[in-house]
């Protein structure tokens, strides 16, 4: 992934791109060409070296059976967003601005391993409902289903777990502006609603862009 020195993601965004709820965009090469599924993931930081992520597929989906030729990669997306040049005050004075686009993301490469056991499974979506029913009033738990319905369930999935070997980080947040610039794109992403790449900006910044 192209990524200028100032773009370059520390290892707390990674942490957090890794850890927060969220999908990704698992790819696989094949001798067939390119497979790939969004799929929601847990991050194990003890499975491997550098952790793994965990996931599941249908067993109907081809891409856990069909062989992997070198590594996996998984795409994960934080926050992003259009960035206006309308933003800048820099606009007003020079009018030497484009429209761009803001973004936090990670590639994560890694060996693919396949779980077709119906107890790592369990403890699978365990963990993945926990993870994203966490902070609910009431939330859900994998346990309020009927045991039967729930082992049914397990039998149309097949676990994917993608054995982190490196990571590549990218988060284009407007460090390449100016303070009082940076300041115009947080304003204008809380104005259009778009809190978390606002705040996004804001913690590249160190503090509160204002």
């Amino acid at each position: 992934m192209y990524t200028p020195t100032h773009f370059a993601a520390d290892q707390a965004a990674i942490t957090a791109l890794l850890t927060s709820p969220s999908a990704a965009n698992l790819v696989t090469m094949t001798e067939h060409g390119l497979l790939a599924t969004l799929l929601p993931f847990v991050f194990d930081p003890d499975a491997g070296e550098h952790g793994a992520l965990q996931s599941h597929v249908a067993r109907n989906n081809p891409q856990w059976s069909t062989p992997v030729v070198g590594e996996a990669l998984a795409i994960i997306q934080g926050p992003d967003a259009y960035i206006s040049p309308g933003w800048y005050p820099s606009k007003a004075e020079h009018g030497r601005v484009v429209p761009t686009w803001n973004y936090s993301t990670a590639h994560v490469y890694g060996r693919l391993v396949i779980h077709d056991d119906p107890d790592w499974l369990a403890h699978h979506v365990r963990l993945l409902s926990g993870l994203n029913e966490s902070g609910r009033d009431h939330p859900w738990a994998v346990d309020d289903a009927p045991e039967k319905f729930i082992a049914g369930q397990l039998r149309a999935i097949v676990g994917v777990e993608l054995v982190i070997t490196r990571i590549e980080a990218k988060e284009k947040l407007s460090q390449n502006r100016s303070a009082a610039d940076a300041a115009g794109v947080a304003a204008g992403l809380r104005a259009a609603g778009q809190e978390a790449s606002a705040a996004a900006v804001e913690r590249v910044r160190g503090c509160p862009v204002t």
